[in-house]
């Protein structure tokens, strides 16, 4: 049950935002091999007058940026496919946004099973009784 929090850089953009709800949710799917249905964005932008990068905001860089951060299940996602989800990330965002500033970035965050859920099902329940879920 993949969680994508994406903020970019910028005013609101409803085509923007549909463009890259669909990016992440696709790229999350494909390359660290998760549901869609289990899958879910929240997306945010900041002004680029708020967005600093060494104390500088992306205005007075000139530049573009996104933070994408994922949560997935501890142990569910080998370190290549990590790495190749970074890259294809980063790749799909800057064919989205452009002009890209080079700090901008994906976290995966990687969560214990026992802390993790939905429904109110910790993802380490549905583990121990796959014969109640599948």
């Amino acid at each position: 049950m993949p969680g994508i929090t994406l903020t970019l850089s910028g005013t609101k953009n409803e085509m923007l935002t549909k463009k890259c709800v669909l990016l992440a949710t696709q790229i999350t799917c494909d390359v660290l091999k998760k549901n869609s249905f289990e899958t879910m964005v929240i997306m945010r932008y900041v002004d680029k007058d708020d967005w600093f990068i060494d104390g500088k905001s992306l205005n007075e860089w000139g530049k573009n940026s996104f933070r994408l951060e994922v949560t997935v299940v501890d142990e569910t996602c080998s370190k290549d496919q990590k790495a190749a989800y970074q890259k294809a990330i980063y790749n799909a965002m800057e064919q989205a946004i452009g002009n890209l500033h080079p700090q901008s970035n994906v976290h995966v965050i990687d969560c214990k099973a026992a802390s993790y859920g939905y429904t109110g099902i910790t993802q380490e329940y549905r583990y121990q009784h796959k014969e109640e879920f599948y």
